[in-house]
């Protein structure tokens, strides 16, 4: 019998399997809580569960700890991790930190869901490597729970707030996965993150943002947009070919409409897409449609030959589309010095792994 991912198992799913093995229904209910909610990497970690029990469930569950190859800090204080998978392939998340002075301090994973990506957006470096694999839930998950484990080590009361499925992959390519792995990291017997909490962003999957609304609509929507005209859009996403602007938009409608949520609109500014008439088609776009414009200033990597605009030609992209009535911001710009930022995680360091 294959060896079931534990870090991968609903609460449920973990009753169903003790019931199997002759264990008690607290036996899976304390398993859970020890991998979920407390990020534990071993079976020998979980000591309110007996060896013999222990033993039991390890013939049956596989839990695997990603392997930390390598951690880096920005000046800013984002740390970004790359983890080895247990077959060998890599993949890149980051953890944000934001202080408040009124509300609690936001802790932000960026979480990959894909080994590489094949969507292949011209100004990203995920795209440059390809495509490899789906992750598993296990591995989703996985992503969450060690840097939760690796902080507390530092901090035992830190606790992941907020989650972002922004990075290596496009999320609704991996649709079944980043569902499941939304409603483990919502339980209220693991770490407890609010729905609302979580946000998939997404390069125009038009039928998974439809399918998104009525599955949970509670879970927050990006929408990488960065053109508003069709031939612009094609070249610097080839995803437009296949789910062009009229139908993205007409998916985007359908969405807030099922909703009744706004979606954030991210626009990485380059050269290309930056201009007075660029800011203008964004206008009449979006005009009537519930959203937020995000712009991004297009990060540096190797490779896509994509420049940034300067901060003045930014600030007045945003002026046009404030004075139309668009709500428009700039991201905060967290660990460019380290290639973590928008656009710049990649399976590996050049020169550091084969």
């Amino acid at each position: 019998m294959e060896k079931v991912e534990l870090r991968g198992c609903s609460e449920d799913e973990l009753i169903e399997i003790c019931q199997k093995l002759g264990l008690k229904r607290f036996r899976a209910v304390q398993l859970f809580q020890w991998v979920q909610q407390k990020a534990v990497r071993s079976w020998e970690d979980m000591k309110n569960i007996g060896k013999s029990d222990r033993q039991t469930l390890n013939t049956h569950l596989h839990l695997y700890a990603l392997e930390k190859v390598r951690e880096q800090r920005s000046k800013d204080g984002t740390r970004k991790y790359l983890f080895r998978l247990e077959d060998g392939e890599t993949i890149e998340c980051v953890l944000m930190d934001y202080a408040r002075t009124k509300t609690r301090d936001r802790h932000t994973v960026c979480v990959s869901t894909q080994v590489g990506c094949a969507v292949g957006c011209a100004f990203c470096a995920t795209g440059l490597e390809g495509f490899r694999r789906n992750l598993s839930i296990a591995e989703i998950v996985g992503q969450v729970l060690d840097i939760t484990y690796y902080i507390r080590q530092e901090d035992p009361e830190f606790q992941v707030t907020n989650i972002v499925f922004m990075g290596m992959g496009e999320p609704l390519l991996n649709y079944d996965q980043v569902l499941k792995s939304i409603q483990l990291l919502n339980h209220e017997q693991g770490l407890n993150i609010g729905m609302r909490r979580m946000t998939i962003s997404t390069s125009g999957v038009v039928p998974k943002i439809v399918q998104l609304a009525r599955d949970n609509p509670q879970v927050g929507l990006a929408v990488s947009l960065h053109a508003a005209r069709d031939d612009v859009r094609n070249s610097l996403i080839p995803m437009n070919r296949r789910y062009p602007l009229k139908e993205l938009m007409r998916a985007c409608q359908e969405y807030t409409q099922i909703t009744h949520r706004r979606i954030t609109f991210e626009v990485a500014l380059t050269a290309v897409n930056a201009r007075r008439e660029d800011a203008e088609d964004f206008v009449r776009l979006l005009k009537g449609q519930l959203g937020h414009v995000n712009l991004i200033p297009v990060n540096p990597v190797v490779g896509t030959g994509m420049e940034r605009p300067d901060p003045v030609t930014i600030k007045r992209f945003a002026q046009v589309l404030d004075e139309a009535g668009i709500s428009v911001s700039s991201r905060e710009e967290r660990g460019t010095d380290i290639n973590a930022a928008c656009g710049q995680l990649r399976r590996q360091w050049e020169g550091e792994l084969t």
